[in-house]
Formats: C-alpha cells, structure tokens, sequence
C-alpha cells in the first residue's frame, strides 16, 4: 500500500482528497501546513505527495525542494489556484511530476497520481536492472532431492513470508544467490526490486556509496547525486553478498541501518527512511573473522537471525544426475543444439567428481561438454574432469601458505571435520554413540562441533 502525503492548510479540501484516496487504497497522511509537511517527509516513509502552492510558513515550491533533496525519484503534485505558465514551468523544472489548477476533478487528481507512482516504479526498476540480466529475475529453480537440499528449501520457504534477516552460509559456488532470489520470491515484497550487490567485488572506500548513495560533489569524482542500492532495494529485498569482505570500518554503518531503517547518503546531512528485507551471504566463517577482529560481532548477531547452510554438492551426490540433466536442456536450448545424453562412464565420473567449485564447476563442465560434443552422447573428454577420488581433492585444495604448523593445522581440521561429519550421519546425530567410535571424550566432540561449524543441517 503507497503512502501519499497531502500538503494542504484547508481541512476540508484536505478531508475530502484524503476520502477520495483512501477509497483507491493509498494510505494518507495530512500536514497542515508547509513546514510540517517538510518535516513529515523527512521523518515518514513517503511514495508520493500532493501539495498545495500556496501554503502557510512554507510555499510548495519549497515542500518540492524538501522532498527531492531527500528522494530525487520521489513524484510530487502541486495543486494552486493560482495557476499561471510561469509558475507551471517553474515547478516543472524543479521536479514537480504535475501541475494541476483548482478546482479539478477527483478523477483527474487520480490518474496523475496513478502515473507518477508507476512512472516512479519503472525508474527504479530500470537503474536495477542496468546490473541485471532480466532472465535473472524469473523464479528461481533449486533442483534436488537429497535430505540435506530438501530441508534447506523447507527452511527458505518458511522464512521468507516475513521480514526476517537471512545469514546464508555455504562453500563458493553453492548457489547462495538462487536461494537469496528463492527468499525474495515467496515473500510479500515478490512484486519489488531484488538487489544484489557483491561486498567482495568493489573497493571498500566505493562500497559505502554503492550501497547507500551519494549526493553530488561528496567525494572526487562525486559529479551527480547518486541512489545507492538500499534506496533501489526499498520494499524489496537487498541481497549482501561476501558480507565476510565488507571493511570492519563500514560495518558499524552497515549496523546502525539495520537497526534504524534509516541511511544518510556519502555528503548528506537528512536521514531517509528505509523499508528493506536483508539476505546476506559468506563463504567464510563469520565467527573465525570475529575473533581475528575484522567482522563485528553485533553485526554478526543482527545478520544471523535465522541462518540457513546450503549443502556442498559432493554432500548430495543424488542430486548430481538431476542437476546435470537440468543443464544440458539449459544449454541445448541456449545454443540452439540437439539434447545430449550423458554415457554411463561421464555420469559415473560427474558422481565421483568432488566439486571443489560446487554448482558452479558442474555447470561449467556440462557447457564445455556441450561445446564439444559432436555426437548425442557426452562422453567423459568432453567433461574436462581429471579421475580422481573425492578423497584427494580436499587436500589438494589446502593452500600452502604460512608455516608448515599453520597448514599442518588446516589439513587436520578438514580431515576431522569430514571425519566428524561422516560419523554423525551414520549415527543419525547421536553425539554420544559418535564419541564412543571416535573414541574421543563427548565434551571434546561437542567443542570441536562448533569450532568446525558443523551444523545438525548438514548431517541429514
């Protein structure tokens, strides 16, 4: 529901407009005069305002200059009966969406407004989408149906009905994003914006206006003003990739708009007032950075407020040959071939591959193949996959840096946790059944599942 706010000292006039609109569905609010109506912009979350030229304390034309310094997309409506091209013109160039001259009909008040707010709607659609691909924004698909992918999927769809924080948590190339898309989709806020921005992809001392935005001349370079990715992402979803990246410095920025729903532009002084679900995601360990002292840990705390961990693939390998399937229809329709069919040797490699790089290595591996492929059956060369155990993958992905103590230690805590892990599933989570054939005390199995981060979800 859009707020409108009407600017308009005769209460009458002020009533009946605000009947008229609240007959269409628009939630109203009423100032008396100019200078509360500027003071209602700035402290109310506000879609759009009518207002009258003429007006005690404050003018309209001054109210239209409070409302774009705050929201340059914010549409405004002067109503005046002391319309003259002069004064149209004027209002025009200051921003003024219309102009219209009392007395007026109610309709026609009502099909400008219908305009203003859909013209406001397509702006900001179109600066999301100069950093999306369209066919990015259909729903979502999240193929499989091993336990662990089934009850992550249950989790998201439970969740994402309210407005409740997300922390997703998983290796790179797990499909963190399909699942922030999967939250915004089967929310409320289907019907706004999705944004999406990469922490990690963009210079700390840029990622502060890229997220929040900047007015003109702020910083070198600063030479328009600038509506940064919380304000594109208002009744919709903002999604914070590689939050794990983001400077500590501009973490306590990043907290106090979570927990004031308010945000002050690089070069502002005036607040605007925020309406955004928050998705975040990392592939690292939030709580190993917060005792490294680079991630907040109130920050943390205001992030993970239902946290969701997203499998790594070689931990469901049914839903290899579904996923494989999934991409060579994607392909053969992208490139206009005939579908092809994986032979039983590259599917028996595909299962024992052990996808260090996740969703996003499969799916790279199925479009070389389809590349490559001549014939209708994909064969293992046409893969690009070495033979090799799931077993020697892991450590040969350790990197070998720092001492030989340091990466002695990253070498145990991988083979424990896959260890852990392992025995967990056999023992359907019975941490003291899991102690005895580890032989290790249950306190020590209990520390080291949390030193780990291995979650009960993972253990399906």
């Amino acid at each position: 529901m859009e707020t409108i706010l009407i600017v308009e000292d005769r209460e009458g006039l002020a009533k009946m407009l605000s009947q008229t609109l609240r007959n269409e569905g628009y939630q109203i609010l009423w100032a008396k005069d100019g200078a509360e109506g500027i003071k209602t912009i700035s402290e109310e979350k506000i879609d759009l305002v009518v207002t009258d030229l003429k007006l005690p304390k404050k003018d309209g034309l001054q109210v239209l200059d409070a409302a774009k310094e705050g929201n340059a997309a914010l549409p405004v409506i002067l109503m005046t009966a002391y319309g003259s091209v002069d004064v149209a013109v004027k209002a025009v160039k200051a921003g003024a969406f219309d102009f219209i001259t009392k007395p007026f009909e109610p309709d026609h008040l009502l099909l400008q407004i219908e305009k203003a707010l859909e013209k406001q709607r397509l702006i900001t659609e179109n600066l999301v989408l100069k950093d999306t691909f369209s066919d990015q924004l259909a729903f979502p698909k999240i193929i499989g149906k091993s336990p662990g992918i089934v009850k992550t999927t249950e989790h998201v769809r439970k969740v994402a009905q309210g407005k409740t924080t997300v922390l997703l948590t998983g290796e790179s190339g797990t499909g963190k994003e399909l699942f922030a898309r999967a939250v915004h989709m089967l929310s409320p806020r289907k019907d706004r914006s999705f944004v999406a921005i990469n922490c990690a992809a963009i210079p700390h001392d840029l990622l502060e206006s890229e997220l929040f935005g900047h007015e003109r001349g702020a910083f070198t370079g600063a030479v328009a003003k600038k509506i940064g990715k919380f304000e594109l992402a208002d009744r919709g979803t903002i999604f914070l990739d590689e939050i794990g990246e983001m400077h500590i410095s501009l973490q306590s920025k990043l907290l106090r708009v979570l927990e004031e729903n308010t945000l002050t532009r690089v070069g502002a002084t005036a607040q605007v007032k925020i309406d955004v679900r928050v998705v975040a995601a990392t592939n690292r360990s939030l709580l190993k950075l917060i005792e490294q002292k680079k991630f907040r840990e109130d920050l943390y705390y205001r992030l993970n407020v239902f946290p969701v961990i997203i499998p790594a693939l070689r931990e469901r390998e049914e839903d290899i040959p579904l996923m494989a399937t999934h991409f060579l229809e994607y392909y053969a329709a992208e490139m206009k071939k005939d579908l092809k069919h994986l032979s039983k040797s590259a599917l028996n490699l595909l299962c024992g591959h052990p996808w260090i790089g996740n969703v996003r290595e499969l799916q790279n591996a199925i479009e070389r193949a389809m590349i490559l492929c001549d014939g209708k059956e994909i064969e293992p060369a046409h893969l690009g996959l070495r033979k090799r155990l799931k077993t020697e993958s892991s450590i040969d992905h350790i990197p070998l840096e720092g001492s030989l103590h340091e990466v002695s230690e990253k070498a145990s805590r991988l083979v424990e946790t896959k260890m852990i892990i392992k025995v967990l599933r056999k023992t359907g989570g019975n941490k003291s059944r899991a102690a005895e054939i580890l032989q290790v005390s249950y306190k020590t199995l209990l520390t080291k599942i949390k030193d780990y981060a291995i979650e009960k979800t993972r253990l399906v």
